[in-house]
């Protein structure tokens, strides 16, 4: 819980109060506009309190999201071993517990799908263009986290 209490996120639960009330506001005032007469105010009063709730919305995911990760370790934590956990054992994401990737643990990798050039119409009809492409794009497939720019050909 003290994560939720830096300066970082002070400025953001402020930022939060702040958005909310003067959205909120707004949509007030716009519900008296159209009160007095002014017809297309009451899209807008309807509008403000969405973008009010839009902020919460937000601000709530965010928060979530900082409570779900891991924490840093303090001074009093038991102490690890190489594998990350205490009893030895490894996580499955191949994350210690001080936050660094085991070296030993392989990375999950992301399969993509392959895609094929077009065949030439006739045998014995190779296209040097279309050989280079088949080429690049097998060597994209066989380097699955390069850039097209990577390429060395």
């Amino acid at each position: 819980m003290k994560r939720l209490w830096t300066p970082a996120w002070i400025a953001r639960h402020v930022a939060m109060v702040v958005l909310v009330a003067t959205f909120l506001g707004l949509g007030w005032w716009q519900v008296s506009r159209a009160a007095a007469g002014n017809a297309i105010s009451w899209g807008y009063a309807v509008e403000w309190p969405i973008f009010a709730g839009f902020v919460v919305f937000v601000w709530w995911r965010e928060v979530r999201h900082a409570l779900r990760t891991v924490a840093p370790p303090s001074g009093d934590a038991v102490a690890t071993t190489s594998a990350g956990h205490p009893d030895g054992t490894a996580r499955p994401d191949g994350v210690s517990a001080s936050g660094a990737i085991d070296a030993g643990q392989p990375r999950a990798r992301i399969r993509r799908p392959v895609r094929f050039a077009r065949v030439s119409a006739g045998p014995g009809e190779d296209d040097a263009d279309l050989v280079a492409y088949n080429r690049y794009l097998s060597w994209l497939n066989a380097n699955p986290g390069a850039k097209p720019g990577d390429y060395p050909g």
